[in-house]
């Protein structure tokens, strides 16, 4: 998902294609097991938040079938665009500043997006919104304070280094108003909207090489902000990319906190 106003991992630069394959890598197979349990199939109309990329997006489509719909929104929708098609429709939109693009929706998901949205109380309340009585909500979302190591094995100077990056990159996303411990809450905010059979659980990568890639786009991505805010300098990022590449680092993610419930 991309803000225009300041969010940290704008989808227009070059690193964010890169982003989104490591994202689609790590945590695509939760999120379609998920969906599959859900019972997504022919005819549903499913509204996709901050769709970023493709991968979601065309599982869906191929899912509800050319009976059903898949409306992917995002303030950006330039990476999602190629994927507009029947049953596909790409809509700019912003879940936390406007109405729902619609109602009845079977079903409404939204992955890693309403931890950066400033007002995501009103985006969620949105989601819900859309959905038809009975309809499906999943939000799947990063509890980086749960877990906030890239290197939960800190056992030498190359792992010193990697978490002194990662606190400094949790620093920035603060400051842009991105909540590191929404995902834990999910369930109560489910249960507190209203929503019936709530559920939860979570997944948590511990090392893959894609998250390594992950690592290496983000850093690179956000380098001048981390030089800015006097968390590194160029050669400690250059030295620390380069350990990432070497793949000799078991490499973490955040842990991506799945929840999900029914309209009443």
């Amino acid at each position: 998902m991309t803000r225009t106003d300041g969010y940290l991992l704008d989808n227009g630069q070059a690193e964010a294609a890169e982003r989104f394959d490591a994202f689609a890598t790590l945590f695509d197979p939760t999120t379609f097991r998920h969906l599959e349990t859900l019972g997504v199939g022919p005819g549903w109309r499913c509204w996709e938040v901050g769709a970023g990329g493709t991968s979601v997006v065309s599982w869906l489509a191929k899912k509800v079938g050319p009976t059903g719909r898949v409306l992917a929104t995002d303030i950006d929708t330039s990476r999602v665009a190629p994927a507009g098609r029947p049953p596909v429709e790409v809509r700019v939109h912003d879940a936390g500043a406007e109405e729902p693009p619609g109602e009845g929706f079977d079903l409404v998901h939204a992955r890693l997006v309403l931890v950066h949205v400033p007002d995501r109380e009103r985006a969620l309340q949105s989601m819900i919104k859309a959905l038809r009585p009975g309809g499906r909500l999943l939000v799947e979302d990063a509890d980086p304070a749960l877990q906030p190591l890239l290197c939960p094995d800190e056992h030498g100077p190359e792992q010193q280094l990697a978490n002194r990056l990662r606190h400094g990159f949790r620093e920035l996303l603060s400051r842009r108003g991105a909540d590191l411990s929404y995902g834990r809450r999910l369930p109560r905010l489910l249960r507190e909207a209203g929503l019936r059979r709530v559920e939860a659980d979570a997944y948590f990568p511990l090392t893959s090489p894609a998250c390594a890639a992950l690592e290496s786009a983000t850093v690179r991505q956000i380098r001048e902000q981390l030089v800015a805010a006097g968390v590194a300098t160029h050669d400690d990022i250059d030295r620390h990319l380069a350990n990432v590449a070497s793949g000799d680092m078991d490499l973490a993610t955040a842990p991506m906190i799945s929840a999900w419930g029914r309209k009443g």
